[in-house]
């Protein structure tokens, strides 16, 4: 039987949460040239989640370990809510190769996981078969069920409004590099199977210089059941003005479960954020939703203050707090990609 016959759904990220699970950054590849210089601002955000929630972190080892923790002890968080499980993994993006959870309150195990295939974005970065089994590796070691979809699927490439419907892009779901095999129809069967979801939503659109072919978790995010902020380009000579514009006319067109429309807030984007002559995926939407903060990457733009003003305003009981991810933006991802959330029951 699928989770969703079994009564099993994915919640909403702003559902509250046990822990967030991270996987420690370690592959020099992802950050040519910079790897250290984003580990102070990664332990920042380490230590704001551990105000409010647990923090479970996949390191290879024991030295991986402590290198891990002088950084977070450095940062002055509440280590006792800071564990580590010593799987290794193949890189840090654990929103996309970590464990999918659901939960079903009335369930023997009101928890389990979705492993769903992970192939590194496409194939773009082997190897990727650490990556690829730490869902089960996490299901085996809390003793829940696992549920195996045998089809690619990465959790920053889905957002979900805890009451039935996703959003996704084709840009990033029908690519060929992911499953060929499947149409639009059979990939919102599964969709609709293994996360317990009713409704999907599509987007066409990502944004330049996002190497995951257009993940949602950089253009468009539910705040509540019905209410996204979704990114903008003001400036009508950049060439994410016509990408985002195309997506928003999208959004204003669709209509939920009940029939109502969306409330759509308009995010800006920071100005180009480039470095070595590329062009980097910076967004305020990969924020990530921790129980009583919203954790925000900034990019020493002047937009950043505005970004934070209106995310504040969308959340207005969590406390908004930006981090600076000029340096971690190198690695083509930020707070939201690094993380995967452990709901509660």
């Amino acid at each position: 039987m699928t989770p969703k016959e079994l009564g099993y759904y994915f919640p909403a990220e702003f559902a509250p949460h046990t822990a967030t699970w991270l996987s420690w950054p370690h592959k020099e590849a992802s950050w040519p040239g910079k790897i250290d210089a984003i580990y102070p601002y990664y332990a920042q955000f380490i230590a704001k989640l551990a105000e409010s929630e647990l923090v479970r972190i996949n390191v290879s080892d024991a030295k991986m370990e402590a290198f891990a923790l002088s950084y977070i002890e450095k940062a002055g968080a509440d280590l006792s809510k800071v564990s580590f499980y010593h799987f290794p993994t193949n890189d840090a993006w654990c929103r996309d190769h970590g464990p999918a959870f659901l939960i079903n309150p009335h369930a023997e195990h009101k928890k389990a996981i979705v492993d769903w295939g992970y192939n590194a974005w496409g194939g773009k970065y082997p190897p990727f078969d650490l990556d690829d089994v730490i869902p089960t590796k996490i299901a085996e070691h809390f003793n829940l069920p696992v549920f195996h979809p045998d089809i690619v699927m990465e959790g920053g490439s889905v957002e979900f409004n805890g009451a039935g419907t996703i959003l996704t892009s084709t840009a990033c779901l029908l690519n060929p590099n992911r499953n060929p095999h499947l149409n639009q129809e059979q990939v919102e069967t599964y969709l609709r199977d293994y996360y317990g979801a009713e409704q999907i939503l599509w987007v066409d659109e990502g944004i330049v210089g996002d190497d995951t072919d257009g993940h949602i978790d950089d253009t468009i995010r539910f705040v509540n059941e019905d209410t996204v902020l979704t990114v903008v380009e003001t400036d009508q000579n950049d060439e994410n003005y016509a990408l985002l514009q195309h997506n928003l006319s999208q959004l204003k067109k669709m209509r939920l479960l009940n029939g109502k429309q969306l409330n759509i807030i308009e995010l800006p984007m920071p100005e180009a954020v480039v470095y070595d002559d590329q062009r980097l995926p910076a967004s305020y939407a990969n924020f990530y939703i921790a129980n009583k903060s919203v954790i925000v990457p900034t990019y020493s733009s002047k937009m950043d203050d505005k970004a934070l003003q209106l995310i504040q305003e969308a959340f207005p009981s969590r406390e908004v707090v930006g981090i600076d991810s000029t340096e971690i933006i190198w690695g083509l991802g930020s707070f939201h990609c690094l993380s995967q959330q452990e709901p509660e029951v």
